[in-house]
């Protein structure tokens, strides 16, 4: 090949190359913020991503940042990705979603939040956000006193109730005991508050409510409790006591029951709403989506081993039977 045709090819290849090299360099980064790494959110969140167009890896990137169980470190973690200039931050739940509000005031943050996200100040109104926040409301709070009646239906003659908490996640925490305590005194419970935020925790935890003559241990909603499923499940199962979780990943681990909003359906949205975003659409034209799919799951298996025969009416009710 001649020098000239050599040199006309190498430069249309270069030519060629530019765009692409542009286009590379201008592919969007999403932020994701979360508590602990997730055991099942972030493929119905990246399915809600591919519903509008969006692959990662191919035309958007994901820097991800867990505080692993460490609520302390999220502002520090959120103030990273503000740095990092991302296209919008994904903060799930609620103690994520208030670190990135105080970190950023103009990158759009859609959120998952189990609280009212306009007490909780993330929001103007649910149908007009109002600022750079927009998101998913999933009832954490309000699926509370459903949990504890169908944990009573599940075990009528319960009158002994176990909380068990995690301190580090305030918000949640207390959200939890308040509402567990309203609805217990009108079902006839005695609640005991028991607070873990660690492994060595959560056994000393166990030990005591047994020690206390707890008759069901009713966790609460958070990540760290999430993770640490298995530890849960075993524990209950040791010490032969009924144990209601938030999640159907408990349940599947080992718990008695659990019940809570539809988890893929939350993350789902979530996916589609940065899609969205990074269309150009703005966080305070998008209303705030309040969850409408709910799950009870009943592990029969667990409930044979605790002696528990499960009423007809809750296995017709349950959206899961696990044997």
């Amino acid at each position: 090949m001649k020098r000239r045709e050599f040199m006309l090819m190498f430069s249309a290849a270069m030519a060629a190359a530019g765009p692409l090299r542009a286009q590379q360099k201008a592919m969007p980064v999403i932020g994701y913020l979360g508590q602990i790494s997730p055991v099942s959110g972030l493929a119905p969140f990246r399915e809600g991503l591919s519903d509008t167009g969006y692959v990662e890896g191919q035309n958007v990137a994901i820097e991800y940042r867990w505080a692993e169980g460490q609520y302390d470190r999220l502002p520090a973690l959120a103030a990273e990705l503000v740095r990092r200039q991302v296209a919008v931050i994904v903060a799930t739940p609620t103690v994520s979603a208030l670190a990135a509000k105080s970190a950023t005031a103009t990158i759009p943050i859609v959120f998952t939040v189990g609280d009212d996200p306009v007490k909780l100040g993330l929001v103007s109104s649910l149908a007009r956000p109002g600022g750079n926040l927009t998101g998913v409301n999933f009832f954490g709070a309000e699926v509370v006193s459903k949990r504890l009646e169908l944990l009573q239906e599940l075990i009528p003659g319960v009158g002994r109730l176990a909380v068990l908490v995690n301190p580090s996640n305030a918000t949640i925490s207390e959200t939890t005991v308040r509402v567990v305590e309203a609805a217990a005194r009108g079902m006839g419970l005695q609640v005991q508050v028991f607070n873990a935020g660690t492994n060595r925790e959560i056994d000393a935890a166990f030990a005591n409510l047994v020690r206390e003559r707890s008759e069901a241990v009713f966790v609460g909603g958070d990540a760290f409790f999430t993770s640490r499923r298995v530890q849960l499940a075993n524990l209950a199962a040791r010490y032969v006591i009924p144990s209601s979780f938030s999640q159907r990943e408990m349940a599947e681990a080992g718990g008695l029951m659990s019940y809570a909003t539809n988890t893929r359906d939350t993350y789902r949205q979530a996916g589609v709403y940065v899609g969205q975003v990074l269309k150009g659409a703005k966080p305070a034209d998008l209303p705030v989506v309040q969850s409408a799919k709910f799950e009870f799951v009943i592990n029969a298996s667990t409930a044979r081993m605790l002696g528990l025969n499960v009423p007809d009416k809750l296995l017709a009710l349950a959206d899961e039977v696990i044997e």
